[in-house]
């Protein structure tokens, strides 16, 4: 008898681990990437810089807006090309790296100090978390002051996924300062710890006539990096929980991440970009429009983070039962 509930144990235990399937979202094995050759203004030195773009191979030799979101591409890098006052500038913390003989290309997100010096006078110096997200940039880019006025958050999804999968490795800084820098201002150090993060949001949207777009929060996963790990972590998963976040012992945990109150934009039926404004978590059962999946080596808001950390991921998928 003991022996048979065993058996049915193991059988049980089999059938759980096949129900499970998982959809790779496209371009997310990192084995395809454009590569764009922008070549800066003469005021800046006129060097040329590499841009990557998690798309359809392809390498593009001139100055020009990227055009995300097409050829079935759900996603848009930290990478930027930007024209400020007729000045051209490309900015990169995303890269393609070559992970093995076996898993062939990652996709790397690096933290770093971005610093742009003009003629010896002007000195600009930003903090960039290297970050791959669904949804596209709008190019060029302007100004650093509003650093979400160019990104349309969220790619159309209509499912229900339990988690995100992915493989993973980081390096994380073990102390306990993060840097503000945000542009003509000298950086500083202050107290804080910088993690890598990984976001799911699922959103149901609709936008009234006036343009504005309004959501109920359907889904949230969330994780964060917080220390080294040096070896690469495979089949990694970020559970989805659906419903009001605020009754999970995570949302404690991590409230100002995974609240309603997250700095998204999107672009409306207009052609403008607007706030997203989160109204309410849906009811259960709700169907998703959108879904928004933000992976960064940093969590802080824009410009601020530890200069020198680095998020490597590759393979990522959804998984349903």
């Amino acid at each position: 008898m003991k022996k048979s509930f065993l058996l049915l144990f193991a059988v049980m235990a089999n059938v759980a681990m096949y129900a499970e399937r998982t959809e790779l979202l496209p371009y997310a094995d990192f084995e395809q990437w454009a590569v764009r050759y922008i070549k800066e203004s003469g005021i800046l030195g006129g060097k040329t810089v590499t841009l990557y773009a998690v798309a359809p191979t392809d390498t593009i030799t001139e100055n020009k807006p990227f055009k995300y979101g097409v050829n079935g591409n759900i996603w848009s890098p930290s990478n930027a090309y930007a024209k400020v006052a007729g000045v051209e500038k490309g900015s990169g913390t995303l890269y393609p790296e070559y992970r093995d003989k076996e898993h062939g290309y990652c996709c790397r997100m690096d933290s770093k100090l971005e610093t742009v010096t003009a003629l010896g006078i002007i000195d600009i110096r930003v903090l960039v978390s290297g970050t791959l997200f669904t949804g596209k940039t709008i190019e060029p880019i302007r100004t650093q002051k509003d650093p979400y006025q160019n990104i349309d958050f969220g790619v159309k999804f209509t499912k229900r996924p339990k988690a995100l999968m992915l493989d993973y490795k980081a390096k994380i800084s073990p102390e306990n300062t993060i840097m503000i820098a945000k542009g003509l201002s000298k950086p500083k150090k202050v107290s804080g710890h910088a993690e890598g993060q990984t976001l799911i949001v699922l959103q149901k949207r609709w936008e009234d006539a006036d343009g504005n777009i309004y959501a109920e929060r359907v889904g949230t996963g969330f994780e964060r990096y917080t220390k080294d790990q040096n070896e690469w972590v495979n089949d990694h998963k970020v559970p989805i929980y659906y419903g009001d976040m605020t009754q999970t012992e995570i949302y404690k945990q991590y409230n100002l991440s995974m609240g309603l109150c997250l700095p998204m934009r999107a672009m409306n039926s207009k052609g403008k970009i607007v706030p997203v404004q989160e109204v309410g978590w849906a009811p259960e059962g709700t169907q998703p429009t959108h879904i928004i999946i933000n992976i960064a080596s940093g969590f802080h808001e824009a410009f601020v983070g530890y200069d020198g950390n680095t998020l490597w991921i590759d393979n990522v998928r959804l998984v349903y039962e």
